[in-house]
């Protein structure tokens, strides 16, 4: 579809010029509007009644000494069919070998305007699966583990936080150990189970070894037998994909900026005790 010329205030002006030309003559138009007389003549001539007949003239060149011939179109056509797979370079040289004498950035030009590369195939859009709301209290927990801060701990000694938060009622248990492993995470659990004052159906945790062994072996870790010993379903999110994991994200995200941003801890008992008052409320 061709572009629509804009009508620009020059155009206006030479309307107006040519209409009071007509009127009053060519040497009374050149001092009214401060102008010589060919000017007039000019557009007078050009002049089809219609103001877009007023605008200028585009500049761009009908043809260019260095513009590629038919011969060198053809050329170019033909060895790629015959080298369909070859990349600028190494064709630009096989060119070259048969009296090419454009430069390769010229030739990637030309050959751009003729779709003579491989079109990319197009990416599809990645479908989200929908979140599926909870109906009823341990319907399903997130469980997870955040490294406590090393600036919040004198020594050397590593702490973890253990977290599980119910999807439905943002009802949360949260603890922390001097260690991380499959034997940790199920002494939480069973901690988790004891606090949690409804029954839980299903736990859901990323792919770490603290947790399954699905991405390396198929033998179930201490923590899946025990989910399986208490019939609970064990719900494993994609593969670094934490935002499937959200609701617990999110509450280590709050409990850096609200617990840890300005405490020290001197031991694992010390961390306990003043994590103690978090231990259950509704994530805000």
């Amino acid at each position: 579809m061709k572009k629509k010329q804009t009508i620009t205030q020059l155009m206006r002006y030479r309307e107006s010029l040519i209409k009071y030309a007509i009127k009053n003559g060519v040497t009374k138009t050149a001092i009214k509007y401060n102008t010589n007389r060919q000017y007039v003549y000019r557009w007078l001539k050009r002049y089809d009644g219609t103001i877009r007949s007023l605008s200028n003239l585009s500049t761009k060149p009908h043809s260019h000494p260095n513009a590629h011939t038919q011969q060198e179109i053809k050329l170019i056509k033909d060895m790629r069919k015959r080298n369909p797979d070859l990349g600028l370079i190494v064709f630009w040289v096989k060119l070259k070998q048969r009296g090419y004498n454009h430069k390769p950035e010229v030739l990637y030009r030309v050959m751009k305007r003729l779709n003579m590369f491989p079109q990319k195939p197009k990416k599809s859009k990645r479908k989200v699966k929908p979140y599926v709301q909870m109906t009823f209290p341990g319907e399903r927990i997130q469980v997870d583990i955040k490294f406590v801060p090393t600036e919040c701990i004198v020594g050397d000694e590593k702490l973890y936080q253990y977290t599980a938060i119910d999807e439905y009622s943002r009802f949360r248990y949260i603890q922390i150990y001097n260690e991380r492993s499959t034997y940790i995470s199920t002494i939480f659990m069973q901690e988790v189970i004891k606090f949690f004052p409804f029954k839980i159906k299903c736990v859901r945790t990323d792919n770490g070894l603290d947790f399954t062994n699905r991405l390396i072996s198929d033998k179930l870790t201490l923590f899946e037998r025990y989910l399986k010993k208490c019939n609970i379903n064990h719900d494993l999110i994609k593969p670094y994909t934490p935002k499937h994991n959200g609701k617990v994200e999110r509450s280590h995200r709050k409990d850096n900026e609200r617990f840890y941003r300005n405490r020290r801890f001197i031991s694992l008992e010390d961390a306990k005790n003043k994590l103690a008052c978090k231990c259950q409320h509704k994530m805000s």
